[in-house]
């Protein structure tokens, strides 16, 4: 039996706006799309740290991390891949109600699933697409997965045996093939400070 018709929203005395003034900036996701090992952990978390320093609110959603948690009961199939986007659009949208920044980094290598988090979150989706081609991301592959998927012993891996659709139209482009570290997290940051102007009194 669905219960849903019976449950109500419950709105306090502080809203958004409210937190946002305190905080001096606007909340917003920035979901950071790429290839894995293209660069996106590694972005989202050197950009926290600096805006951190600056006293923003912000904090990142890792692929890896939320599946430790929140999404701990989905496995790989596309449809709990689906649902993991799901759950983290909507814990994000949390997030942004509390006036934080949020960092979203994820493959994400389908439109649909995308678009999911983008109608879920509205204006407050602001898309990145970290691009790097599959052989540097490859060099770079710590973890081994490439290897695995290449061996056959991982089964549908994004850029191996599973596609990945890039985003025809992000908010912000980096390049991780050409740019170094210190350059992509610096357009980043400034990308990020024109989107969370501070609200106004």
């Amino acid at each position: 039996m669905n219960n849903r018709k019976n449950i109500k929203r419950y709105r306090g005395s502080v809203n958004r706006e409210d937190r946002e003034k305190r905080n001096k900036h606007k909340s917003a996701v920035f979901w950071m799309t790429g290839l894995s090992g293209s660069g996106k952990s590694t972005i989202a978390h050197a950009v926290e740290k600096k805006l951190f320093d600056m006293g923003i609110l912000v904090y990142v959603f890792d692929g890896d991390n939320v599946r430790h948690g929140v999404c701990d009961d989905l496995d790989f199939s596309q449809e709990d891949r689906t649902e993991n986007i799901r759950r983290i659009s909507e814990v994000a949208k949390l997030f942004v109600d509390l006036g934080s920044v949020c960092f979203c980094a994820f493959i994400t290598p389908l439109e649909s699933d995308r678009s999911i988090a983008r109608n879920l979150l509205g204006d407050d989706f602001k898309e990145i697409h970290v691009d790097c081609s599959l052989e540097k991301c490859e060099k770079r592959d710590t973890k081994g997965y490439y290897a695995k998927a290449r061996a056959g012993s991982i089964q549908s891996y994004t850029g191996i045996s599973a596609p990945y659709n890039p985003p025809k139209f992000p908010d912000l482009l980096v390049n991780t093939d050409t740019e170094v570290l210190s350059e992509s997290v610096d357009k980043v940051i400034s990308f990020v400070l024109n989107c969370i102007q501070p609200a106004m009194d």
